[in-house]
């Protein structure tokens, strides 16, 4: 595993409540990373072209304009890793942010060990983005080698169908990130399958069948109720 040194790091917090933005700087600057903050979208925007932050944290329910548009306008020029904040109520808004580029979410209140530990695996995949040709990921017990298309738990090969491992090396590649139903669906299938979340269900059931050890209590994907799946290795 990829350690990540916090010394240096630079987190950008787009929040209009004081409270959040001080509650994360404390955190975060006690944990070595170098936090700037704005409280509205447009000020965020300015802010990450001029801070050319690493991270950003951004509040969905901003004063100004939408976290979405926040999290899509800088989509077009950067793929920094994105946190959005949300409401337990705004299931759908998790949805529309991922699918707009959102790495990852955490729904408010929140506990700061959660969103360190969301904030490590957004840094970490980062760094491994640039290696995206690396041949063979390893996932606890679970290899994948995508040269030979093939995937072993302990050495003992999981016959997957064409299609079962297309979502596992899609899945694994983003572990540690929540893969919307419409992500998936649009990697595997094309954009036209986008609404026909059936088949990622059907298909999830069968690759858990394959892989976990006990498919009603999974290891290797997790679900996110409403939203998505997420692999953890």
């Amino acid at each position: 595993m990829i350690n990540v040194t916090t010394a240096g790091t630079r987190i950008l917090v787009i929040d209009d409540e004081a409270q959040i933005r001080k509650l994360l700087r404390v955190v975060l600057s006690a944990h070595g990373y170098e936090v700037e903050e704005e409280k509205n979208g447009r000020d965020g925007i300015v802010r990450a072209t001029m801070f050319k932050p690493d991270l950003l944290i951004v509040d969905l329910g901003l004063p100004d304009i939408d976290g979405k548009v926040v999290v899509k306008e800088i989509r077009e020029w950067s793929k920094v890793p994105i946190i959005v904040l949300t409401a337990r109520d705004e299931e759908q808004e998790k949805i529309e942010a991922l699918d707009l580029g959102a790495d990852d979410y955490v729904t408010k209140p929140f506990s700061t060990g959660e969103l360190l530990a969301r904030l490590r695996v957004c840094l970490r995949r980062s760094i491994t983005d640039a290696d995206a040709e690396e041949s063979v990921i390893q996932c606890g017990d679970l290899k994948i080698d995508f040269a030979k298309r093939k995937v072993t738990i302990l050495d003992r090969e999981i016959k997957l169908t064409p299609t079962e491992y297309d979502i596992v090396k899609i899945m694994a590649q983003n572990a540690g990130r929540v893969l919307t139903h419409k992500q998936l669906l649009k990697a595997v299938w094309g954009s036209e399958y986008n609404e026909d979340t059936h088949y990622i269900r059907v298909y999830i059931g069968q690759i858990r069948r394959k892989i976990e050890s006990n498919p009603t209590q999974p290891h290797y994907i997790l679900t996110e109720t409403g939203v998505g799946y997420r692999f953890m290795g």
